[in-house]
């Protein structure tokens, strides 16, 4: 799942796209020479990680079990956004996991008990970072559309033009939103995972605020 993609004429059509939003001709390789071609694919892959990291279905998963090395220590692969303990798991309670850096490698840190050290398997929820192919439809439009607006104020300034193409990406999100609530079982009580998802009060999420 690295990311950007080994094989970049996948993403040559959005970059074709993007470069005809601006008024330039779509080409044929991704010529990274080429400082039109170099704008709109970089601008491609920042938006293509910033859209994943706000958390859609395709990308979001729960309950994956992360294995500790022979020191103990859970690593996080550069594919994953985010990776948070899974809280409706009992052993997570008295730990509060995030990432960070340890001798260069990205590990899962527990910032309770402060220590890269865990005493077993970790359970948590993963937001990955896909490759472009692997990216549904409706959202490489949506990430495509919100890049090409970015790459015009980048390359050529025109506000006409800038204002076009964030109507054109607000449509494009729209089409996103929609195909991703389309995706998941959502309910009025929330996000349905596996069987009911709606939690009633609990006293004790109280008292522990005090």
């Amino acid at each position: 799942m690295a990311y950007p993609t080994v094989n970049q004429s996948k993403e040559l059509p959005a970059v074709n796209q993007i470069l005809m939003s601006v008024g330039q001709a779509p080409v044929t390789t991704l010529d990274q020479t080429n400082p039109d071609v170099s704008i709109a694919y970089d601008t491609l892959v920042q938006v293509s990680k910033e859209v994943q990291a706000e958390g859609w279905t395709f990308n979001r998963e729960y309950h994956v079990t992360m294995t500790r090395d022979a020191d103990n220590r859970v690593a996080v692969g550069d594919n994953i956004l985010q990776c948070a303990l899974n809280e409706d798991t009992y052993a997570n309670r008295s730990s509060r996991g995030v990432i960070r850096g340890f001798n260069g490698v990205r590990s899962l840190y527990d910032a309770i008990n402060h220590t890269f050290e865990w005493s077993s398997d970790v359970t948590c929820d993963l937001l990955w970072l896909f490759d472009w192919v692997d990216i549904p439809i409706p959202i490489q439009q949506y990430i495509t559309a919100r890049a090409a607006k970015i790459a015009s104020s980048r390359m050529i300034g025109d506000q006409q033009i800038y204002g076009f193409l964030t109507e054109q990406e607000q449509m494009c999100k729209a089409y996103a939103l929609e195909y991703d609530t389309q995706q998941c079982d959502v309910s009025f009580f929330g996000f349905n995972q596996n069987g009911n998802y709606y939690n009633s009060y609990q006293p004790y999420q109280t008292l522990r605020r005090i």
